[in-house]
């Protein structure tokens, strides 16, 4: 049995369209922008830390980053952002989501910058400042995550909310197009000015001293978009969600979303209520009541978005492999420093033009018509469906003249993973849980995510490994080989299915009427997880 439900949340949920919506979706889009610059320009620039750091004098390859630098390099900004996600997540639900807001983004710029710094000119020296501010900085980033979805979601209207936090979602995708499009211009314009030549023609010659710039400014540059927002943020009022329901001043929720929403909102301040709503919040996060009410959708959540990341991150995997077989990127002694840079981010610019940015873009012209529901199975059962075409013919396309449909499926993997999971997976937790807990159980299931990342990025990079030693990547053990962790990663992507089943459908409904703020005593959307 529905309650009365305070002024204000109604004239949110029927709120038209309006300009401020689209403000608010840069504002909190731009974080993902910074976000997904900072954790992919990495990948663009290992191969020349290892040139220039890790040089050995007289070997037929250019120097590379040992196995456990390189993982640390790649993913201790993943551990910061798991680390930023629960804490923010926790923090932005107690302080509310706009103070918080601001602590996370001066974190990434402070550490964006500091990230292009050294103490001292050894490789220990350089690597070890380098993961200690990359570490900040996901921490950062991390806090990004819950509240930036939960702040698009407590603004919406509930017609066209998955759209628009898709759409701070889908700034992800410009944030690795322009990573690749950057480490593109920084490196053509240090290749032109400062020739060198291949490796096999000259091993020291290849790597100017100026390419330490390169690297550096690249990392740098993710601190300029976080820096422009930074004002506009700070201007954002709180959300009428969090001062109505978890600081119970529904009066000033209705003064704050009359400023900047053209709607006429009553300044009662319907404090009976907002005392039944308080009447209600006798349970925490680790109570028995949240566990009725919502434990199978935070472990739904959860799991998804673990399962997800795992495959998803892992895809990278394979990337050197198709990149070399159509010869986008030739032999590292075959080229300098500045050469091979500029060929890995073209390479990666055009995977991110034609297979992650459109995935993206799909979801929110489609999430608000599908459901999220409909979009998450779709989205693993493609992937499920890929990666066994890529599994079970493995030896088929690596023979000469089939790389082109390797290309094309792997490509097809990228597009159903962000028209489907990798979306919905950031949407569905910031809609259906109570305002109170919101930010901290986005936080939880996002954490679980990069979880997973961090299997995929580095369990995987081991497990791929050929399984004749001497087969394997200079440095790394005998693994399973590639064919078998696509299998692994298959299995993945049918958990996630299943795991699905647990979510429920949040198209066209209030966030009240999801998390069940507005029911008397019917547990939040139990009635059905699944849609009909």
């Amino acid at each position: 049995m529905a309650r009365e439900q305070l002024h204000v949340l109604n004239a949110l949920d029927a709120a038209k369209t309006q300009w401020y919506h689209f403000t608010a979706i840069v504002i909190a889009g731009m974080g993902f922008f910074t976000d997904a610059y900072d954790l992919f320009c990495i990948s663009l620039v290992t191969k020349l830390l290892g040139r220039i750091y890790y040089y050995r004098q007289g070997a037929p390859d250019p120097g590379s980053l040992p196995p456990n630098i390189a993982a640390a390099v790649n993913g201790v900004a993943f551990c910061g952002t798991l680390s930023g996600q629960l804490f923010f997540g926790w923090l932005g639900d107690k302080m509310g989501r706009k103070r918080v807001y601001g602590m996370t983004l001066m974190c990434m710029v402070l550490c964006s910058f500091a990230s292009g710094l050294s103490f001292g000119h050894t490789p220990t020296g350089v690597m070890a400042t380098l993961c200690f501010f990359r570490f900040w900085l996901g921490f950062g980033i991390g806090g990004d995550y819950p509240l930036s979805a939960t702040i698009m979601s407590e603004y919406a209207n509930k017609k066209t909310r998955g759209a628009f936090i898709a759409a701070v979602f889908a700034m992800q995708g410009f944030g690795i197009l322009t990573g690749g499009v950057v480490t593109l211009i920084v490196s053509a314009a240090f290749r032109a000015r400062f020739d060198a030549p291949a490796y096999q023609d000259g091993a020291l010659a290849s790597t100017p001293a100026q390419a330490d710039y390169v690297w550096r400014a690249i990392l740098m540059f993710g601190a300029i978009p976080a820096l422009l927002t930074y004002y506009w943020r700070m201007k954002m009022p709180e959300t009428a969600r969090y001062t109505a329901l978890v600081a119970k001043n529904a009066k000033q929720a209705a003064s704050d979303m009359s400023k900047v929403l053209q709607v006429e909102i009553e300044a009662d301040d319907q404090a009976a209520v907002v005392q039944d709503y308080e009447r209600r919040r006798d349970f925490g996060l680790f109570s028995g009541e949240f566990l009725r009410r919502h434990g199978l959708h935070l472990l739904g959540t959860a799991t998804c978005w673990f399962l997800l990341d795992i495959a998803f991150y892992s895809q990278n995997l394979f990337q050197k492999d198709i990149f070399t077989a159509i010869h986008w990127i030739p032999k590292a002694q075959t080229m300098s420093a500045m050469e091979e840079v500029y060929r890995i981010a073209r390479a990666q610019t055009l995977i991110a033009l034609c297979g992650t940015v459109p995935g993206y873009w799909f979801t929110v012209a489609l999430i608000d018509v599908l459901g999220r529901f409909k979009i998450q199975m779709i989205g693993f059962a493609m992937m499920l469906v890929f990666m066994l075409g890529l599994a079970i013919p493995y030896h088929h396309w690596t023979t000469p003249g089939n790389h082109i449909g390797f290309v094309v499926m792997y490509g097809f993997t990228f597009f159903f993973a962000n028209f489907g999971p990798n979306s919905t997976t950031f949407i569905v937790p910031a809609e259906i849980f109570p305002a109170r807990l919101r930010s901290t159980c986005h936080g939880i299931s996002a954490a679980a995510g990069k979880a997973g990342a961090i299997i995929g990025s580095f369990g995987f990079l081991y497990a791929a490994q050929n399984k004749d030693k001497a087969k394997a990547d200079h440095g790394y053990p005998a693994g399973i080989g590639v064919r078998n962790s696509l299998f692994v990663l298959a299995v993945c992507n049918l958990l996630g299915l299943c795991f699905t089943l647990l979510v429920p459908e949040s198209k066209g409904k209030s966030l009240e009427e999801l998390s069940g703020e507005n029911d008397d005593d019917v547990p939040a959307a139990h009635a059905r997880t699944v849609p009909v």
